[in-house]
């Protein structure tokens, strides 16, 4: 057995099922002998793109694992892999790497060596009889602590390499638990209960290790605002009377009145990075902050409390020494915050209202998700944004039911992204409606992997606001735009879609929107792939943006 053929039996035994790649490398190859599938996007990035989608949506329990070749193909891998280090998406990454006799000689690419500032864990395999003890590495690391990309690169001379017997001795690690200090557990609710204005920061740990409950439990035992981070959307419903919504740069009134006014910040498996594409963290909190990583706690934040630990077990452990504190009751029904709430998200609404409902054409896009909010079913679908405004657009107006139903990316925020996410997504849930809003501009980097959908047999809808520009940010480009039409773009993209298999349906009117909705899903159960090209306008309006 050679190098890449025990790679192959290590991802089998670890229950790997599929694998997105972009030929050329023999792990594709050796992967189909043991029926693991390979799906071939149309670029490496949009590959890793579903990679990662796959791994969100599993909870550390499987990965997604992302094959490419050496020298371009590793090259232009690097935009998705960054994605899933900002991100902390455990993704494990199998580049083929030149062989060892010219790896580090100029102009080989060495893809371990080169993604070692945006990956979390990165080795070469230098000896055959090493595979086991590094894919434990790799395995160990994708399980455990901070996640993020785990780079394992094999050199093609390397790969051919016969592997001892004595050699092939692979165990799987377990994924291991850290929960905090029961004193540092009773500081943290004895400041939450001293507080007068708590609210809690839901990130994107909570999802991994499946604490939603625990989260919407403390939140009611305490009746205490819950903001969910873009990563973390999706954590607690957002139709809960506690919830304050979602945040980009754009969020809801709610969100940006409570986080301003509040005087404890309670973290929840969040990073609390500071991005522009996240919503700022006022001065002047006492913070609380729980994560799976100690690295990330004071790293951007003066933290008062750290919590460092499984962010499942840390809520359990907040709630119980909450009842022990005040009761089994806690809270409950005390307070008047569900009402307040209730009230600016009403005086949100009826500022928005008219933009949502808009009925002029051509078509506002904020109608567009508001269509898509009143008709889809929650439970039942996955729904991403794509970069730039679609993305502080869906935000704070698409609101998110179950976990995962909401996939909110982009602390780098890599353009089109969208498609190739709904297709990782497709694999994890094959049940749920996937659907992925973007603009033109988007559909320009990625659109081709519509007939990766139709190809692979997952069907997913893309609906393209085709206004004719990009960068729809305000005041983006003046000059260049007048003079030269710098940001203007064209295309029929139904039209394209189906040339490349998939169903096209040309939105032009606002009443059209919600019947398209249906027919997609409709057609998506039928098995085919579906693009919604929209004839929007452009619009700068965002809520409570912090730019």
């Amino acid at each position: 057995m050679n190098v890449n053929q025990a790679i192959v039996k290590i991802l089998k035994s670890e229950g790997i099922e599929w694998i997105s790649c972009f030929p050329s490398n023999q792990i594709i190859e050796e992967a189909a002998k043991v029926d693991i599938r390979p799906i071939a996007f149309r670029h490496e990035r949009g590959a890793g793109m579903a990679a990662d989608a796959y791994s969100r949506l599993s909870n550390r329990q499987k990965f997604g694992v992302f094959v490419i070749q050496d020298q371009a193909g590793s090259e232009n891998a690097m935009g998705a892999i960054a994605q899933q280090f900002a991100d902390n998406v455990p993704v494990l990454v199998l580049p083929r790497a030149p062989s060892l006799s010219h790896i580090s000689v100029r102009p080989e690419f060495w893809p371990s060596r080169s993604y070692e500032r945006f990956a979390k864990q990165t080795e070469t395999i230098i000896k055959a009889d090493q595979v086991s003890s590094v894919m434990r590495r790799a395995f160990h690391a994708l399980r455990n602590g901070r996640p993020g990309p785990v780079v394992v690169d094999i050199p093609a001379d390397v790969g051919t390499e016969e592997v001892s017997e004595s050699a092939l001795t692979y165990k799987s690690p377990s994924q291991m638990f850290q929960v905090p200090s029961p004193g540092d557990i009773k500081d943290a609710v004895t400041a939450l209960l001293k507080s007068k204005t708590p609210v809690i920061w839901s990130g994107m740990g909570v999802l991994l290790a499946q604490a939603s409950a625990e989260l919407t439990e403390l939140a009611e035992l305490l009746e205490i605002p819950v903001f969910t981070s873009m990563p973390g959307k999706s954590g607690i419903d957002e139709r809960h009377p506690l919830a304050l919504g979602a945040g980009s740069s754009a969020t809801t009134l709610a969100a940006r009145s409570w986080l301003q006014s509040s005087d404890t910040l309670l973290a929840i498996g969040s990073s609390l990075t500071n991005t522009g594409y996240a919503q700022p963290i006022p001065s002047g909190k006492f913070v609380i902050h729980n994560t799976i990583s100690q690295e990330d706690i004071n790293k951007d934040h003066f933290v008062d409390i750290g919590l460092a630990g499984d962010a499942k077990l840390t809520l359990k452990a907040i709630i119980d020494e909450v009842k022990g504190q005040i009761g089994e009751n806690g809270r409950r029904g005390t307070t008047q915050i569900p009402a307040e709430i209730a009230k600016i998200k009403a005086q949100w609404y009826e500022e928005w209202m008219p933009i949502l409902t808009d009925d002029s054409e051509p078509i506002n896009p904020y109608r567009v998700i508001w269509e898509m909010d009143q008709t889809l079913d929650k439970g039942n679908s996955v729904v991403t944004h794509d970069a730039g405004a679609p993305r502080d657009m869906m935000v704070p107006f698409y609101t998110s039911g179950s976990p995962h139903g909401y996939i909110g990316w982009g602390k780098t925020t890599h353009l089109g992204y969208g498609i190739p996410l709904m297709i990782g997504a497709k694999m994890a849930f094959p049940e749920r409606f996937c659907v992925n809003f973007m603009g033109d501009g988007a559909f320009g980097m990625s659109g081709l992997d519509i007939e990766t959908s139709v190809r692979a047999g997952l069907p997913i809808t893309t609906i393209v606001l085709n206004n004719g520009h990009m960068a729809t940010y305000p005041g983006g480009f003046p000059v260049s735009r007048a003079k030269y039409g710098v940001t203007e773009m064209t295309g029929d993209y139904a039209k394209i879609a189906e040339g490349m298999g998939a169903v096209g349906i040309h939105v032009t009117k606002p009443s059209e929107i919600a019947p398209a909705l249906r027919q997609a899903q409709k057609i998506n159960l039928d098995g085919k792939t579906v693009l919604l090209d929209i004839k929007t306008r452009a619009e700068d309006k965002r809520s409570a943006s912090s730019r």
